[in-house]
C-alpha cells in the first residue's frame, strides 16, 4: 500500500466553480486498490502555496499526482492559460518532497509531449487514469523503469469506470459555492465537431454505465454529504440510443427527489422526452448549438441544422424548462453575412439564454488545426499550450464582436462577450443563489387565463 496525494490544479471560477470529478475518480480506483489516497484542490484552497506545502509535509506521501483539466477558459477576450499553474506546483512538491510528481487529466492529454516537458513532472498519464495510474505506481513500486510517458491504451467499458470518492470536506466547499456535485453517467462522443477533442480523449463512441450504478453514487452523495443537485458531465446527454432516458428512468423508480442538469445535442429530444426529464429533476440545460445558421453549422461539422436547434428550444419553453445556447462566432466560412444571419436567428429563440462567444479555440490534432495551418493562420510548429484562436480570414474580428455586441444589447438574457455574463452571474452568488445561477435569467408568458 501506498500513500498518494491527488491533486487538482484547476482554478478557474467560470463559469461556476465545480468538483473535480477525475481526481475522485482516480481516487477510488486508488482505493480501491488498497492505496491510501487524500485529495487536495489547489482553487478549494484559496490557491495557497502554504497549505500545498503543509499537506504534502503532513501527508508525507509516496506519490504526487497533479491533474490538469483545462488548459485555458476558452475566451478569446481573457486568454487566460493553465498550465503554469500545474508547473508551479510541480516545481513547489519538488521542493517539499523527493518522491516522484505524476501528472494527467483531460488538459494534459491534449498535448501530453509538450507539457510533461513544460511542468517538468517525472511521469504523465494520457487518458483514463483510474486504471493507468495504479499501474505506472506498482511498477515504480516494484523497481521497474516505465517510459516517462503512459497511454491508457483500450478504453475502459462502462462497468470498469470507478465510481467517484468524494472528499467529505471538498465536497462541502463545492456545495457551497455552487451548490451541485458533478457525475458522469459515459463517456465518448461519436460526432465530429471540427474544433473539439472529446473524441480524442473519451473515444469516438458512447461508452455507458450502468444507470443502477450512476443512481447509486447520486444516493451515496446525498446520503453522505447532503448533495441533492448534480451536473451530469458527459459530452452530450441526450444519446441517440436512449441511455439518458434511462437514467431518468432509474431515479424516478428510486423515488429519489434531486435537481439536475446537463449538456445536451439541440437534435432529436422533444416534449414528451423533456417532460420525463423534468420529473426526474431536470430543471435547466446547457445546449451546444455552437453555431448561428446552417452554413456556419455545416462547417463546423456540426450535424444539425439551425431549425433543429429552433424546435429544440420550442420544446424546452414548451415544458418551461430553461436552457440556455452556446454559440461561436467567428468560424471557418463566418463571413459578414453569416454574422447578420446567425443574428437573426438567434432572435428567433424565445425565452433563453444565448451565450456568445468570439473566435474558437485551435487545439492540436483537430480538423480545425489543420484548416488554420492550410489557411496558413498558424504555422505548423506553433506552440498551442497558451491560447491561440481561430477567426475566418473573411471576417474583421473587431467588427464582428461589435455586430454582436449591438445585436446583444442590454439583455439580460443575451451574453457578451463571456466575462460580461461572469460579472452577472457573480452578483447572483452574492444574493446567496446557487446553481447554474443562468436559469433565473430566462423569463417565460403567462399561461393563458392568468
Amino acid at each position: 500500500m501506498k500513500r498518494i496525494l491527488l491533486v487538482s490544479s484547476n482554478i478557474s471560477r467560470e463559469p461556476l466553480q465545480v468538483y473535480p470529478l477525475g481526481l475522485a475518480v482516480v481516487a477510488a480506483g486508488l482505493a480501491e486498490s488498497g492505496h491510501q489516497v487524500e485529495q487536495f484542490d489547489f482553487l478549494a484552497s484559496g490557491e495557497s502555496e502554504a497549505l500545498f506545502r503543509g499537506k504534502i509535509a503532513s501527508f508525507d506521501p509516496d506519490y504526487v499526482c497533479i491533474s490538469l483539466r483545462n488548459l485555458d477558459d476558452c475566451d478569446s477576450y481573457s486568454r487566460a492559460g493553465y498550465p503554469e499553474i500545474a508547473k508551479r506546483l510541480v516545481g513547489w512538491a519538488r521542493e517539499t518532497t523527493g518522491v516522484p510528481v505524476i501528472i494527467g487529466g483531460p488538459g494534459f492529454s491534449i498535448m501530453p509531449e509538450e507539457l510533461l516537458a513544460f511542468t517538468g513532472a517525472d511521469h504523465g498519464i494520457v487518458g483514463e487514469g483510474e486504471r493507468i495510474v495504479g499501474e505506472l505506481i506498482r511498477d515504480l513500486s516494484e523497481g521497474r523503469t516505465p517510459p516517462p510517458l503512459l497511454r491508457g491504451g483500450r478504453l475502459l467499458d462502462g462497468g470498469e469506470m470507478a465510481s467517484p470518492l468524494y472528499d467529505g470536506e471538498l465536497i462541502a466547499y463545492y456545495l457551497d459555492q455552487s451548490g451541485m456535485v458533478n457525475l458522469q453517467t459515459k463517456r465518448g462522443c461519436p460526432h465530429g465537431c471540427i474544433y473539439c477533442v472529446y473524441p480524442s480523449l473519451e473515444g469516438n463512441r458512447f461508452r455507458y454505465r450502468d444507470p443502477r450504478a450512476v443512481v447509486d453514487d447520486i444516493a451515496r452523495a446525498g446520503a453522505e454529504h447532503g448533495a441533492d443537485s448534480f451536473f451530469f458531465t458527459d459530452s452530450i446527454f441526450n444519446d441517440p440510443q436512449g441511455h439518458y432516458l434511462s437514467i431518468a428512468e432509474e431515479i424516478l423508480r428510486r423515488q429519489l427527489r434531486v435537481r439536475w442538469c446537463c449538456y445536451m445535442r439541440p437534435e432529436r429530444i422533444g416534449r414528451k422526452e423533456i417532460s420525463l426529464l423534468k420529473r426526474a429533476g431536470l430543471y435547466a440545460v446547457e445546449l451546444g448549438t455552437d453555431a448561428a445558421c446552417d452554413a456556419t453549422l455545416r462547417s463546423m461539422g456540426k450535424g444539425f441544422s439551425f431549425a433543429d436547434a429552433l424546435e429544440v428550444n420550442r420544446a424546452c419553453v414548451a415544458e418551461r424548462l430553461p436552457c440556455a445556447h452556446f454559440v461561436m462566432f467567428g468560424g471557418p466560412g463566418e463571413t459578414a453575412d453569416t454574422v447578420t444571419e446567425g443574428l437573426a436567428n438567434l432572435e428567433r429563440l424565445e425565452h433563453t439564454v444565448v451565450f456568445g462567444y468570439s473566435g474558437i479555440r485551435i487545439l492540436p490534432g483537430t480538423a480545425l488545426h489543420g484548416q488554420a495551418i492550410a489557411e496558413g493562420i498558424l504555422s505548423p510548429t506553433a506552440p498551442l499550450i497558451e491560447p491561440v484562436y481561430y477567426f475566418s480570414p473573411q471576417i474583421d474580428a473587431d467588427v464582428m464582436n461589435g455586430m454582436i455586441a449591438d445585436s446583444f444589447g442590454a439583455r439580460r438574457d443575451r451574453v457578451f462577450p463571456p466575462v460580461e455574463g461572469q460579472k452577472r452571474l457573480s452578483v447572483m452568488h452574492n444574493f446567496g443563489f446557487r446553481g447554474l445561477l443562468w436559469d433565473h435569467l430566462v423569463r417565460y408568458p403567462k399561461d393563458p387565463g392568468c
